[in-house]
């Protein structure tokens, strides 16, 4: 990092390295840079070391783990999943932007949505014996199906993977503009980002292509304890550090004493305009229930990214276990991490830093960079590169797996050599790790030309279009026996995808600039949803066009299982 410094501004380098505050930070930032580096020799051993075990050069393995994982472990590894780079940095910019905990609202939805999945999709999934999950819809459905919901995950997980790696790589440019004591110029801000994403995606690939899911589940459990001790190190810092303006127990007044819940409902509006009002707002409590509910559904029961670490469970039973577990552990992570985003609103209202960045994505980076000692920082810093690593080497054994089991077959199944099987699955993590690297740098070029976008909704956004006739599928196959057909859940998804559309607004269309085309004023009719309706409406959508079609002459999944051997799971 220092190198890519120097390159940026040698002469400035020089003379801050000639002041006492060159002299001071020196050995403070040689302890963080040994507690980053300790970090990723630990990651890199433990995947190593999951290489070197004979039976992980067998695809099943790599794709399952042997089904043999311990339920803490999944645990460990769903929750390092769900807080990733983002959730570590864009949780505390909504709290430092909303100055409320409205945002912790989701999880009541998130919890319920794991009790549902854990009762109606996990045991069915055990049973098929299936790699990928889109594979249970070929079961059900037909090839079409099982193309279109693969596809729409492979797309939207890329996404999504791509955002977060923008994430982590924020703290080295905050890091770099702290160190020159000036704001870099657009081209070394982009430049510095792409190294960043560029080294972390190369790092991931490495070991998730040699240790495959184990690896990931194993680094994932360390990774999670990282961030839960880095978070809680961070809150009380700030916490202190307030402590010397404020007494603590003011502070604890103020930040408990903040809204957590709101209805969105306005006395003196009728029941279609509180109805539109709702629709259009981020976090309520109509959202948690509803929205949250859909969108944990789909994130949580649709997506290979999260049901494969579940899939590596002993039986159905612990893997259900550890999916509502971790909806439980969602609640305090949550709340550390919004409290977090408050404390530096209080914060820097008490010290008024002019070079506080205005992005509300870099506040948290920048008190990290600035403010946290040396040691604590670095471990800090370690847990925002543990939360990218874990979520991205989780995504890169899953889209693998999605592409071999999905695409490649019917070739894939006939290798008989599993080192055939072994090496095209690692060459797809590879591939897949350049995609995401590619997304990844495209999104931190969109947000240094638009400091304002926020992380979350730009994540879950992503998602949001998409996953919503993901879900509608899976529960069409999961409520129906008989209804939903292989082209008719085609046209199924593409309707909901674009009712999704239509009601986020359509962002491509101006209607200052079309308010003369009659052909859109229609749009105006449609209330505009905010991202934590768009799963639940897409959903709906899907599964009712899909209950239009039959498909009387399928079999059933029972008669048709893809491993016989899994009934006794």
């Amino acid at each position: 990092m220092f190198l890519l410094f120097l390159c940026f501004d040698l002469p400035f380098y020089c003379k801050l390295k000639a002041s006492k505050r060159s002299i001071s930070m020196a050995n403070p930032l040689a302890v963080d840079c040994a507690v980053v580096l300790f970090f990723f020799l630990a990651t890199l051993g433990i995947g190593l070391a999951s290489s070197r075990n004979g039976h992980e050069k067998k695809y099943d393995e790599l794709t399952l783990g042997g089904r043999r994982m311990p339920w803490w472990a999944v645990l460990g590894s769903i929750i390092a999943a769900e807080t990733s780079a983002g959730a570590f940095l864009g949780t505390p910019a909504e709290g430092y932007v909303l100055r409320d905990f409205t945002y912790l609202q989701l999880a009541i939805g998130t919890v319920l949505a794991r009790v549902i999945i854990g009762f109606l999709f996990i045991k069915p999934f055990f049973q098929s014996g299936v790699h990928s999950i889109y594979q249970f819809l070929e079961l059900r459905f037909g090839p079409l199906t099982q193309k279109m919901a693969s596809a729409t995950f492979l797309f939207s997980r890329m996404l999504a993977t791509g955002t977060r790696l923008y994430v982590a790589a924020i703290i080295l440019v905050v890091g770099a503009q702290v160190l020159l004591q000036k704001p870099l110029s657009r081209f070394q801000e982009i430049l510095l980002y792409f190294f960043s994403i560029f080294i972390i995606s190369s790092f991931t690939a490495f070991y998730t292509a040699l240790g495959g899911i184990k690896a990931v589940i194993w680094t994932d459990l360390i990774q999670a304890l990282i961030m839960l001790f880095g978070g809680i190190f961070a809150f009380l810092f700030i916490l202190l550090k307030l402590s010397a303006v404020y007494p603590v127990a003011e502070i604890l007044h103020q930040l408990f004493h903040r809204p957590w819940l709101t209805t969105g409902i306005n006395p003196s509006k009728n029941l279609f305009g509180n109805l539109f009002d709702i629709l259009a707002l981020d976090y309520t409590l109509w959202s948690a229930l509803i929205g949250s509910t859909f969108t944990t559904m789909a994130t949580h029961g649709t997506d290979q990214d999260i049901v494969q670490r579940l899939l590596t469970a002993k039986n159905y039973q612990k893997s259900r276990l550890s999916l509502i577990l971790s909806g439980l552990a969602d609640i305090p992570i949550g709340f550390l991490f919004l409290s977090i985003g408050l404390l530096l609103s209080f914060y820097y209202s008490a010290y008024v830093d002019p070079s506080l960045p205005a992005n509300p994505n870099e506040v948290f980076p920048y008190f990290i960079v600035s403010q946290l000692p040396g040691g604590i920082r670095g471990l800090v810093i370690a847990a925002i590169f543990a939360t990218a690593t874990g979520s991205l080497s989780a995504a890169l054994n899953a889209l693998a797996t999605s592409f071999c089991q999905d695409w490649l077959q019917p070739s894939f199944d006939r290798l008989a050599d599993e080192k055939k099987k072994v090496a095209t699955l690692r060459r797809a993590t590879l591939l897949f790790a350049l995609l995401t690297s590619s997304i990844g740098m495209a999104t931190a070029l969109y947000t240094v030309y638009s400091p304002s976008a926020r992380i979350l909704p730009i994540i879950l956004g992503i998602i949001g279009f998409t996953y919503g006739p993901l879900l509608g599928v899976f529960l069409l196959g999961m409520l129906t026996n008989n209804r939903g057909s292989d082209l008719g859940n085609v046209v199924a998804m593409i309707m909901g995808f674009l009712a999704v559309l239509v009601l986020s607004g359509i962002p491509a269309f101006d209607f200052q600039v079309y308010e003369n085309k009659r052909a859109l004023s229609f749009l105006h009719f449609f209330p505009h949803i905010a991202y934590p309706w768009r799963i639940g409406i897409g959903s709906l959508v899907t599964f009712c066009i899909g209950l239009l079609f039959s498909n009387k002459n399928k079999k059933t999944l029972a008669q048709k299982p893809l491993h016989s051997n899994q009934d006794s799971l």
